[in-house]
């Protein structure tokens, strides 16, 4: 079987990653392309041998044995990409978000759709293998029907605030992760947001516009829960946990760790505290986002994580933002 050709766009931290995994991971991919508007980008495509680098997307698209494109440029980018591939008939993985404004993005869902390519966007946490567990789990009804759901989602510190002033928002940047997590954990739709956020870490930040530090409750629509802490600062680390509780038990994922030794001594018990960042916590999960839709090319499957996936988070993101503004529960048909 002749290998899928792959062109990367956009070469920062999550490029170089996806650019790793395709490069060294996949025997049935190969990286034709890449593209980055900085030229010193090209060392690492020089490293992994590919052969042609671009500043140019379009240069990209015009690969005649080309079959998919990952876009992985800043989030303005996005939009245009994702429309310029869909049009050219290459198949596409996106990071998300799509866009910052909800009718772009459905237009944007509209053209991938009369193209008739596949659109997989980059929820990574999904893949991750102890919340793919959980997940099976609950379809196996070992926990029952779940009931409340909690999720812990706080950064080990706070992004530069030129990139808090260009990215929509701690909802729309941060939370939305969460947002996606608790639709996919639990297979429910939300029917309701009601959010509570505030400055916590960095008056620099509510200067900017946003918030640091929220709690959100989700409604789904059979009448269940989530509850979502988000803070930018944990001075211990990257803290990711998950609890289920159903009607038969609770599940839960705790936090990932160097190592997973316990010190007692005298003096009390010590060990390590969590990954300190994301492309550590989240490494495997990155491969695996890949793996999947890899094979979805190759076999000819659904896509994991749908356009219309990144379309439903976003509008609880804005939902959530509206309920912080408006101090009220929010309706998702009052987004959507």
């Amino acid at each position: 079987m002749d290998k899928i050709k792959v062109a990367i766009a956009g070469l920062g931290r999550i490029g170089k990653i996806h650019l790793k995994n395709l490069c060294r991971n996949f025997s049935e991919i190969e990286v034709i392309a890449t593209m980055d508007v900085a030229e010193s980008s090209k060392a690492i495509v020089e490293e992994f041998n590919v052969p042609l680098f671009t500043q140019n997307f379009d240069d990209l698209l015009a690969i005649s044995k080309l079959d998919a494109v990952v876009i992985c440029s800043p989030t303005d980018t996005h939009a245009d990409y994702v429309v310029k591939a869909a049009r050219a008939g290459k198949h596409i993985f996106c990071e998300k978000p799509l866009d910052l404004s909800l009718e772009r993005v459905q237009e944007v869902l509209n053209i991938v759709e009369a193209c008739g390519v596949k659109l997989m966007l980059g929820f990574n946490r999904r893949f991750d293998p102890e919340f793919k567990k959980i997940r099976q789990l609950i379809v196996n009804d070992a926990v029952g029907d779940p009931q409340i759901i909690k999720i812990t989602s706080r950064d080990p510190g706070p992004p530069p605030i030129e990139y808090v002033k260009v990215s929509g928002g701690m909802f729309l940047d941060m939370a939305i992760h969460d947002f996606d997590m608790a639709r996919y954990i639990s297979g429910k739709q939300v029917k309701e947001v009601f959010a509570k956020g505030t400055v916590m870490v960095d008056p620099e930040i509510g200067k900017a516009g946003d918030i640091d530090t929220a709690i959100i409750t989700l409604t789904f629509d059979d009448g269940s829960m989530a509850v979502i802490d988000n803070c930018r600062q944990a001075v211990y680390g990257y803290d990711q946990r998950l609890e289920v509780f159903g009607s038969k038990g609770m599940v839960q994922a705790e936090n990932n760790f160097p190592n997973n030794h316990k010190l007692y001594t005298e003096k009390g018990v010590s060990g390590d505290l969590p990954l300190h960042f994301f492309l550590e916590r989240y490494d495997a999960s990155y491969n695996q986002e890949v793996r999947e839709f890899v094979d979805a090319l190759v076999n000819n499957e659904d896509i994991p994580v749908s356009g219309d996936d990144g379309l439903l988070s976003m509008a609880i993101a804005l939902a959530a933002k509206k309920s912080v503004e408006e101090n009220r529960p929010v309706k998702i048909n009052e987004i959507l």
